[in-house]
């Protein structure tokens, strides 16, 4: 697709001090990841029983407290947080936020809810990933008590209120640990990373496949579960929601197929694969100004992508010679 379909709800202006409704019930408050606005998102969806989509990183947790307070959300009132996956610019922020909201319970992907109660393993690779950027731009991540978390399995809902459920839907591919949520009454299904990155100011959408557990064939396969449920807008955590969701979807695809052609070819022929990608999409970026640049490149930059596409063909090509041996 070329890439037509509009931002559901209009064009972005300036974000109000405590976010936005973007659909029936559904608010979305810009997490100003190192400031940024625009480029990481939580989503509260309204109800008896509120639930926050995302907590966003560690270091963006003061500014989310502060939105929902200022919605009105005190420590007591919200019922969950769901996080799509475990992530840092995720679910970062999910002790700290469990703190702040003791009667909220934590929903996770069977994949992940291991890593939130004990973040140690994630927080060291976390750490060989980003470098210094770790303690400077994400922050950390807060264990999170075990009898807080409820592990989510596909297709479970989580009661908003009467007539509003979140449905889980197992979405791997981009992570293992991936789950979309979809929501019944407003129809928007909240995708986390598995349909990509489009940042308002960054202009073209990105396929998101970042080590250690990219997947093509499982990534290709929860896009196609998405236009199952025929959603009625996607909500990006990077960032915002986009009307058009069949168009969405399809672009998606044919851009993930593409940029995993570009990495096959490259891993073929022994040449670079981020050198093979950042050629190839190069001009996707034309006419982008360099601190939107910058943004994209830290959210879903060629080389984290490379690194993801790298890792995935290696491993095929083990179990294809594995199986070639047998």
């Amino acid at each position: 697709m070329s890439g037509s379909h509009d931002r559901a709800g209009g064009s972005h202006v300036a974000r109000p001090a405590a976010g936005r409704v973007i659909a029936e019930g559904v608010i979305e408050i810009d997490t100003l990841l190192g400031g940024w606005e625009r480029v990481t998102a939580g989503y509260l969806i309204d109800g008896p029983a509120p639930v926050l989509v995302e907590t966003g990183s560690q270091s963006s947790v003061p500014v989310l407290l502060e939105a929902l307070g200022t919605l009105g959300i005190a420590a007591s009132d919200l019922a969950g947080v769901a996080v799509t996956h475990i992530h840092l610019d995720h679910a970062g922020g999910v002790g700290d936020v469990a703190r702040a909201f003791p009667k909220a319970t934590v929903y996770v992907h069977p994949n992940g809810a291991r890593h939130l109660a004990d973040p140690t393993r994630l927080i060291d690779s976390a750490s060989r990933v980003y470098g210094s950027l770790l303690d400077s731009l994400y922050g950390r991540l807060d264990p999170t008590p075990t009898e807080r978390l409820h592990v989510l399995e596909d297709g479970e809902a989580i009661q908003v209120g009467p007539g509003r459920e979140l449905v889980a839907v197992d979405s791997p591919g981009h992570a293992k640990h991936h789950v979309a949520l979809h929501d019944s009454l407003s129809g928007v299904l909240f995708a986390g990373d598995a349909v990509g990155v489009k940042l308002p100011d960054g202009g073209v959408l990105r396929p998101s496949t970042p080590p250690p557990d990219f997947d093509l064939d499982q990534a290709l396969g929860s896009l196609h579960r998405f236009g199952e449920r025929s959603p009625a807008g996607i909500a990006l955590a990077h960032y915002g929601l986009l009307g058009q969701p069949a168009d969405l979807l399809e672009e998606a695809e044919g851009t993930l197929r593409r940029w995993a052609e570009v990495a096959e070819a490259a891993f073929r022929s022994g040449a670079d694969v981020a050198d093979a990608l950042a050629a190839t999409f190069a001009h996707d970026l034309d006419g982008v100004a360099d601190e939107h640049r910058r943004k994209l490149d830290v959210m879903n930059g060629v080389h984290s992508n490379a690194a993801g596409l790298t890792r995935w063909l290696s491993r095929r090509a083990e179990r294809s010679a594995a199986a070639d041996e047998r």
